[in-house]
């Protein structure tokens, strides 16, 4: 073999090892971690999870805790979205580039952006605005499912509610607010109840000695919000989960609950900060509205080009009241010409109480998509007015509701979670 033949060899094999380097590296970067049913989980989603944590707990100036805690938080959340995305597809609940649109120029609005700004601000902290898209489509689409089913659950009698009333928590409901931040030790074979509660307190002693509150849950929650040192935001004594509603008006900035325990496992909570009084005056609105609902005999795609006619007929100067008769999905209002009742702040859903709270009397709004269906409404009258009974019995109602919601909602995942097929291949 001459010289020259054997020096066209080596590159030969040298490119053919590269090759396979790359080849090997590729395979290695998005193999499979995890099989969830009929999905998989791939290292290069798990990857982007666990940078995005850290990059959360950077910003907020929290100690990460060990690779491998993250790695864990990561591979759960992804499990479980998988799980309820497949639930969703089974259902034909989709997120439409409509909606989505409408959503993302919602939020940037409350942060007071133009999309232009939003999309620079997405891109500042790492992410491509097609990959927030995607990551707020599947966020949408995973709430659609849990209200689907966890609403379901949730029942409310006309005894909690006069006991809600009674309680000191109702008068603290129209002004006070926490902010709070959330430890959960989830409960499980391996961690009897027992276990669990000597741990808690032996994080409540940490804190009271001066750890920080916000490390001690990265490090330790197997809460959803884990990754956001537990934070929960401020939060009025209506928006309290039960569990919390009797301890968080008696702690004072800095404290930390005893240990609270329920079927999710064994909770802390902390006051970070407390505000606001009292208010009795409330803008309350007439509205009446159509409901188109999305099917078994119509998709999300027929539902939304239905209700997008009939705001069209409504431009052109049709009756409300007839077509609301003839087309509403919402057998309740239908019957009055699509009219309701008045409604103050935080009595609907929030996509619904976004859009009457802030449009102006006879004003047609354009349709937009609730949890029930998809809208289009108009807003009759306005006024202020007195918390009444029937609108506190209303508030109550709803306050109980959502305590339930978050209740059940845990409980729900985990049992998605254990009746799922799913293979850890770490």
């Amino acid at each position: 073999m001459s010289k020259y033949t054997l020096s066209l060899a080596r590159v030969f094999f040298a490119c053919v090892l590269s090759l396979w380097a790359c080849l090997a590296g590729a395979e290695s970067l998005n193999r499979v971690v995890a099989v969830v049913d009929d999905d998989i989980v791939l290292q290069s989603e798990l990857d982007g999870l666990i940078e995005q944590y850290q990059r959360n707990l950077q910003n907020q100036r929290i100690e990460s805790p060990p690779y491998s805690v993250l790695e864990k938080r990561a591979l759960d959340q992804l499990i479980s979205e998988s799980i309820q995305l497949q639930m969703a597809s089974r259902v034909g609940i989709r997120v439409s580039d409509t909606q989505l649109n409408q959503t993302l120029n919602s939020i940037a609005e409350r942060n007071n952006m133009s999309l232009e700004q939003f999309q620079r601000a997405l891109t500042a902290d790492g992410l491509s605005f097609e990959a927030a898209r995607e990551k707020f489509r599947r966020e949408m689409i995973i709430s659609r499912t849990q209200q689907r089913v966890v609403d379901t659950r949730v029942r409310v009698t006309e005894k909690e509610v006069s006991d809600y009333l009674e309680s000191s928590a109702s008068r603290e409901s129209s002004g006070q607010e926490y902010r709070l931040a959330h430890i959960l030790l989830a409960s499980g074979e391996e961690d009897p109840e027992a276990k669990l509660l000597e741990k808690a307190e032996e994080i409540r002693a940490q804190v009271k000695a001066g750890a920080d509150f916000s490390e001690l849950a990265a490090r330790f929650s197997n809460a959803s919000t884990a990754m956001q040192g537990g934070d929960l935001g401020w939060r009025k004594a209506d928006q309290l989960p039960s569990l919390f509603a009797a301890v968080v008006p008696d702690l004072g900035p800095g404290d930390v609950s005893k240990p609270l325990v329920n079927s999710s496992g064994v909770h802390l909570v902390a006051m970070l900060e407390k505000r606001g009084g009292s208010s009795k005056l409330v803008r309350q609105v007439k509205a009446r509205h159509i409901l188109i609902q999305v099917t078994e005999v119509r998709d999300e795609s027929q539902a939304e080009a239905f209700i997008q006619k009939l705001y069209g007929q409504l431009q052109s100067g049709e009756d409300f009241a007839q077509l609301a008769k003839a087309y509403s999905d919402d057998a309740v209002s239908a019957s009055n010409g699509g009219q309701m009742d008045w409604l103050s702040p935080g009595e609907t859903v929030p996509e619904f109480d976004e859009r009457i709270m802030s449009a102006a009397p006879e004003a047609l709004i354009s349709p937009f998509r609730t949890q029930y269906g998809w809208h289009v409404a108009q807003v009759l009258e306005v006024r202020e007015a007195d918390i009444g009974k029937q609108l506190q019995e209303g508030q109550a109602r709803q306050v109980l509701h959502r305590r339930k919601y978050e209740e059940e909602l845990q409980a729900w995942l985990s049992e998605i979670r254990d009746e799922a097929y799913v293979q850890i291949k770490l």
